[in-house]
């Protein structure tokens, strides 16, 4: 991917496809994050008129795959050909892959039908559909397997291939909250130990609680370490940020650690992202812990 900046008289366009399954839907809610045009399921034979019409000023994020209207294997691959051709027009091919097992598993804990064999089990939809996306993943400039990856993972490794895109300076933050007892987060570029601080745990009335209740927020906050801790992780991260946009970095991962990810670590990651919001910078959060036990929803967007 260069990061040299688009002529606004040229296109540049990234197909992203793969099995269903593979995270296609994140893949382009990340990318749109990151200044794309998204648009996704349009028939194959429209495409071309967008292409034919003036550029759009920003990079556009198609979402391509079996479920489109009018998709067949030979279709998208002439397209993508016809493309290609074109001058003044840079396109990609993304490309999304995941095992079959991983695969069925996850249309099997979603109870979806795969679109491929809405009367037949995930199993065999999952076949058909590989097999029919054979051909386009040889097309493939960019490939990632999702089969170990999880959202917030692949959201990370798209800010990396894709934030500089037409010169883009935006620099993309996630926050984290974490268990040291599960282990640092994959990627984090800045971690922080709030052990130090007093535990809620420890309070019957807190225990079942957890960093997003005021109640927890409060009683960590009222450590007489804690906001010289924040002040100086804070004004750190704000010295930083900046420093790491000049040198072309597109996503910065902070992490806040505690015992078991629910109490401290959390009012941490709730207050820095706050803040780091109400600066105007791109940022994300994810309560590792709490997702995992509660299954909630993924990095909220909150600036």
């Amino acid at each position: 991917m260069s990061d040299t900046a688009q002529p606004k008289d040229s296109h540049h366009a990234v197909f992203v496809t793969g099995p269903s399954g593979a995270g296609r839907s994140t893949a382009l809610n990340a990318l749109e994050d990151l200044g794309f045009e998204v648009i996704d399921n349009l028939p194959l034979s429209l495409i071309p008129r967008l292409i034919d019409g003036p550029p759009l000023g920003r990079p556009i994020a198609l979402g391509v795959d079996s479920r489109n209207r009018d998709f067949s294997t030979e279709n998208l691959r002439d397209l993508i050909s016809q493309v290609r051709s074109k001058q003044d027009f840079q396109v990609e091919v993304l490309y999304l892959d995941c095992s079959d097992d991983v695969l069925i598993r996850r249309f099997s804990e979603t109870r979806r039908r795969h679109p491929l064999a809405p009367a037949e089990s995930a199993a065999e939809g999952v076949a058909r559909d590989h097999d029919l996306m054979r051909p386009i993943k040889a097309l493939a400039d960019i490939l990632i397997d999702t089969t170990d990856t999880t959202i917030h993972d692949l959201r990370a490794d798209l800010a990396h291939l894709f934030g500089s895109v037409q010169g883009m300076s935006r620099l993309a933050v996630s926050v984290h909250s974490f268990s040291y007892k599960r282990g640092i987060p994959r990627g984090a570029d800045m971690v922080f130990d709030c052990r130090f601080l007093r535990n809620p745990y420890w309070n019957p009335d807190l225990r079942g609680m957890s960093g997003l209740d005021e109640a927890v927020a409060e009683y960590v906050s009222a450590d007489s370490r804690f906001d010289a801790f924040f002040t100086q992780v804070h004004d750190l991260v704000l010295m930083l940020l900046p420093a790491f946009r000049e040198e072309g970095k597109s996503h910065i991962s902070i992490a806040f650690g505690c015992t078991g990810g629910q109490h401290r670590s959390v009012t941490l990651a709730e207050k820095l992202t706050n803040a780091l919001a109400e600066k105007g910078w791109q940022v994300s959060k994810r309560h590792r812990e709490l997702e995992r036990r509660a299954n909630l929803p993924g990095a909220e967007k909150t600036g």
